[in-house]
């Protein structure tokens, strides 16, 4: 009788069917893509968002610049300090050198002839009374002259160690400053650089958008500096006429008002008349000129042409004059835009202005109303 072997029903765990499979192949797939897939990227901003960004960092970098200005400044007029300083020290130890000098010359003669004077009976064995006399003499001249000797070394030492360390603070000061220095340098720098990278990326139809939404901009800065000049126009031919009317007006004073005024008008026709030459150079942060500018190194360099010494930054530059309103504003004033006070155009009139604006641009005249207005002051 042949063997007989019994067939085990097949597992359930050993059932494939086509509909399993398939979609086990793709749970295989989708994973696979997620495991290999990389990181999303993050999403591209608008140009709205970039046009902001951008004038932010513009605005930032002019920030940075104006305190790198304050700390060049500052450094320039504490090394001349520090140098000043140790020229002094340098005197002055000469001076205590000679003193000491001349104070071992006198120990020396002590030494050679006693640290006493002769006494009475000295006197009576003298072979020569006027040889005794002489001695004497000599004696109180020594003694008087190393007194003084001695005070003068002592002035001396101590004016010596005081301005030793009046230069060493100076050189403390000088350090932190250059530090100071080196950090608002390399805040514009990097500022300057995100902004570049932002603009880089733009494709040209982006670049174009954005050259029309700055043109909207002008315009419409445009729009209100006419305003401006039409108001202005309208409020001088009012003084006119009611000048014209006043016929009770004083010769003396007027005399002494009117000369004053001529005097600070031929300075702000001055100082316009250098703005208006340096049109066209560009703007380069940190400089005053004569080749390039940033905004309160051409306003420095314009009033001083003019025989006006203004301070370096917009900040010190507010407060170097009379602040006028804006529809008071004459030729020659400087008007300052945002609250922080980090840029400065000299007004030319009609709502306008030559300014040096931001980096890539170059000097030129525009509108006072493209940026937020500060304020406005008039320097002489």
């Amino acid at each position: 009788m042949a063997p007989h072997r019994k067939s085990r029903p097949p597992s359930p765990m050993g059932i494939r069917t086509p509909a399993i499979a398939t979609a086990a192949l793709t749970s295989v797939a989708l994973l696979s893509q997620t495991a290999n897939a990389s990181p999303s990227e993050e999403p591209r901003p608008s140009l709205e968002e970039v046009e902001k960004k951008v004038g932010d960092l513009y605005r930032q970098a002019e920030t940075a610049s104006e305190k790198y200005n304050a700390a060049k400044e500052k450094t320039t007029k504490q090394k001349k300090r520090v140098d000043t300083l140790l020229d002094d020290v340098a005197r002055r130890t000469e001076k205590l050198n000679d003193a000491r000098e001349e104070l071992g010359t006198f120990a020396a003669a002590q030494y050679r002839t006693g640290a006493a004077a002769p006494d009475t009976a000295s006197l009576l064995l003298a072979d020569n009374p006027q040889d005794y006399f002489d001695q004497t003499q000599l004696m109180d001249r020594l003694t008087s002259r190393q007194k003084q000797s001695v005070d003068d070394y002592v002035t001396q030492q101590t004016a010596t160690t005081e301005k030793r360390q009046e230069a060493s603070e100076s050189l403390e000061t000088l350090t932190r400053t250059q530090s100071s220095l080196k950090t608002s340098k390399a805040d514009v720098q990097r500022k300057l650089a995100t902004a570049r990278d932002l603009l880089s990326k733009l494709t040209t139809e982006e670049k174009a958008r954005l050259a029309a939404i700055e043109r909207q901009k002008q315009e419409e800065a445009q729009r209100k500096a006419d305003e401006l000049a039409r108001q202005q126009a309208a409020d001088a031919e009012r003084r006119r006429q009611e000048a014209a009317q006043d016929t009770g007006t004083s010769t003396g004073t007027g005399s002494a008002t009117g000369t004053s005024g001529s005097a600070s008008t031929v300075k702000a026709d001055k100082a316009l008349a250098f703005a208006r030459a340096q049109i066209g150079k560009p703007y380069v942060w940190g400089a005053s000129g004569p080749g390039s500018y940033d905004c309160s190194g051409l306003t420095q360099a314009a009033w001083k042409a003019a025989g006006v010494t203004l301070p370096r930054t917009t900040w010190d530059q507010v407060k170097a004059g009379t602040t006028v309103s804006v529809n008071s504003a004459q030729p020659g004033d400087l008007v300052f835009f945002y609250d922080d006070i980090s840029h400065v155009g000299i007004y030319i009139g009609d709502g306008m202005m030559i300014h040096a604006p931001k980096p890539g641009a170059y000097v030129r005249e525009e509108s006072i109303y493209y940026m937020p207005i500060h304020s406005v002051v008039r320097p002489a």
